[in-house]
Formats: structure tokens, sequence, C-alpha cells
């Protein structure tokens, strides 16, 4: 079953909106599924970079 995902609202620059919207129709994927999987990636990246370290 698939889990119920959280709808947030963002306000992106004019150019950001346009390339992306092309980069998920050249993946055929809808925009949120795009955006959210290259968040996931960016993030993914991200850790893999820098030391975590949660505050305590």
């Amino acid at each position: 079953m698939r889990t119920l995902k959280q709808k947030i609202s963002v306000s992106l620059d004019e150019d950001i909106i346009t390339k992306i919207k092309e980069l998920s129709e050249l993946d055929d994927r809808p925009l949120s599924q795009y955006i959210n999987i290259v968040l996931k990636k960016y993030i993914k990246q991200y850790d893999q970079n820098h030391i975590y370290n949660p505050k305590k």
C-alpha cells in the first residue's frame, strides 16, 4: 500500500518551474513525482558528502 504524502506549497522562480516541467515530461513523470525524486537524490548526495551531527 502506498503511503500518503504531505502536501506543501512552495514559491519558485519562473525559470525553475519551466525547466523542471520540461525535465518531468522528458522523464514521463508527473511534476510532483519528479520533484520528489530530484529532492530525494539531492538529499542522498548531500548526506554522503557531509557529516551529519544532530543536535543533542
